[in-house]
């Protein structure tokens, strides 16, 4: 016989009320479970108190019925000495990390980690205890995240795992949740955490990225030059036009555009020989060097 409270305790007195979900307990129940306890008491048959924390899940087995379908909550619950006893899951999610080695579909090495967050189904406890054990993490993920893992990457190339990869995550998530819905096992969370490649593809992809980069360079010289080539035939089109123009010029104002251009020239030289502190001016019929001619 097994009195089962969720979330609850039991209080035995004649003059205490306890309201727990849909059950209300009055004085007069409560005197009557008093006189039971009472009673088994006589016959040497006792009750002892099993507690399941927050977080978990505990199911009966019964020494003469065998593991019971019920499943008991987080809370303080009587059972038979002896006759009973509580076997507790933890239904919490716990993160687990599995690594694995397999074949793409151009038949390269893959080795490839998933970290998983799983947890039992509390509705499923008695089967898990029954046809598995308490050690279901240990026993099922590990073989079917290798069968799920092979199956799903012999469906992608190398180069595919690392292009696709979020393609490659969510079929590896559907085909494990699926296959381990089957033993009562929930995965909240699967995550591709490292992917690795063999020593020849890696340099392989190493040597490609190089050839990538020198074509991007000779790509960036040949713009480059055919750049020059362009500014250097619109530097002499303009050049030919200033020709022509300064011809035309010339062509029709004589010597007066060369001396105007002469004069401005001399303009700008005059200006900064100005602003030179090493310069000084001299009349032109002077001579301060030593007049040779006098001495002599």
């Amino acid at each position: 016989m097994v009195l089962v409270e969720v979330d609850s305790v039991v209080v035995l007195a004649s003059s205490v009320t306890a309201t727990s979900g849909l059950h209300t307990y009055t004085p007069d129940m409560a005197a009557a479970a008093q006189k039971l306890l009472s009673r088994m008491g006589t016959l040497g048959v006792g009750l002892a108190v099993a507690g399941v924390d927050g977080g978990q899940r505990a199911v009966i087995f019964d020494r003469f019925s065998g593991v019971k379908n019920e499943i008991v909550g987080e809370g303080t619950h009587f059972i038979i000495p002896w006759v009973q006893r509580p076997i507790h899951f933890d239904i919490r999610s716990t993160p687990r990390a599995i690594s694995t080695i397999t074949g793409s579909k151009d038949l390269q090495n893959v080795q490839i980690t998933l970290r998983i967050l799983h947890r039992p189904d509390p509705a499923k406890l008695p089967s898990i205890y029954l046809n598995i054990g308490l050690d279901y993490a240990e026993r099922v993920l590990p073989s079917i995240t290798n069968e799920v893992l092979k199956a799903v990457v012999a469906q992608f190339d190398a180069h595919e795992m690392i292009t696709q990869r979020e393609k490659v995550s969510k079929h590896v998530s559907d085909a494990l949740c699926e296959r381990a819905a089957q033993f009562g096992l929930l995965l909240d969370d699967i995550s591709i955490t490292h992917l690795g490649f063999g020593r020849e593809f890696t340099e392989a992809v190493e040597m490609k990225q190089v050839a990538q980069q020198e074509a991007e360079k000779a790509k960036y010289l040949v713009e480059k030059a055919e750049q020059m080539k362009i500014a250097a035939i619109t530097t002499a089109e303009g050049d030919a036009q200033a020709a022509k123009l300064l011809s035309l010029a010339f062509k029709g104002a004589g010597d007066s555009l060369i001396e105007l251009r002469k004069i401005e020239a001399a303009e700008e030289i005059a200006e900064r020989m100005a602003k030179a502190k090493n310069v000084a001016y001299l009349p032109s019929n002077q001579n301060t060097l030593l007049n040779l001619n006098q001495i002599q």
